[in-house]
């Protein structure tokens, strides 16, 4: 049903140095907030570069001007990360953002209209075909990204801007934050726009959750994994990497950061 079940894992690796002094940090407040600084200006600027590469290539197809004023308002949030802030203003304002960049996300998606609309995001569990393409792609980013924590030595549960809590992979969700529209997104909008999966592929449950079949999880895992093996120019070591390892790579920067090597942490920014 496409539910995580399992996973080999081999010894856990990694300086008890480094998780300790992660776990003071996250203790922190102040370095809690200057962490979701580094993680939100990633987040929010690669939404802003998939709304602006979406009105380069489709324009003519959506409402432009609310995809631009989306976009205005992204920059104008970046602006106020340079300001002394606390976390929960900080949360504030990653909510407001998140809140205007899928307010249009309807717009990028230009084919199969009626049977991929995007409303809102719902999950847990989602009630449309989008919103289930998301979820199931998110959830194969987040364990990529997990796995990426452990091989440094990071602990997964304790994170900076998610807060401990029972069960969930705090770190994990910090990190994948500036993966979600990079990876997860274009994905989303390539397989619904390039109709690589469509309406039939979905089945929609009494309790109105909405699942993929067999067929359709397929295609969404085979797209994902050619994705990974797609090259780029990592923005910070200028290096070309396949998309794969940015997840393995981030990680080693964040476990510099906290171990003093680096000044701040450099999240990855799409260009």
């Amino acid at each position: 049903m496409g539910r995580f079940l399992a996973r080999i894992q081999g010894p856990v690796s990694g300086n008890v140095l480094l998780r300790r002094e992660q776990y003071r940090r996250a203790d922190d407040p102040t370095f809690s907030a200057e962490m979701t600084k580094f993680i939100l200006t990633g987040k929010i600027t690669n939404c802003r570069t998939v709304l602006q590469r979406g009105l380069r290539d489709h324009a003519d197809k959506m409402k432009e001007e609310e995809v631009r004023h989306a976009v205005m308002r992204m920059n104008r949030v970046l602006e106020t990360l340079n300001q002394d802030q606390d976390l929960d203003t900080l949360r504030g304002i990653e909510g407001e953002t998140a809140h205007a960049y899928f307010s249009v996300f309807d717009h990028l998606i230009v084919a199969q209209k009626e049977t991929f609309r995007f409303e809102e995001r719902n999950r847990r569990p989602p009630l449309d075909n989008v919103n289930c393409l998301l979820s199931f792609v998110y959830t194969l980013l987040m364990h990529d990204v997990r796995s990426a924590l452990e091989t440094v030595g990071l602990d997964p549960a304790v994170g900076f801007l998610h807060r401990d809590r029972p069960g969930r992979p705090g770190l994990a969700l910090d990190l994948m934050e500036e993966f979600r529209p990079f990876i997860a997104d274009r994905l989303v909008l390539s397989l619904i726009n390039l109709q690589q999966v469509h309406d039939k592929g979905f089945k929609k449950m009494d309790s109105g959750a909405v699942l993929m079949d067999d067929e359709a999880r397929k295609k969404v895992l085979v797209a994902y994994q050619e994705r990974k093996q797609e090259e780029i120019t990592h923005p910070f070591l200028d290096e070309k990497v396949k998309i794969g390892m940015l997840f393995h790579i981030q990680a080693l920067l964040l476990a510099r950061h906290l171990r003093g090597d680096l000044d701040g942490y450099p999240p990855f920014i799409w260009k």
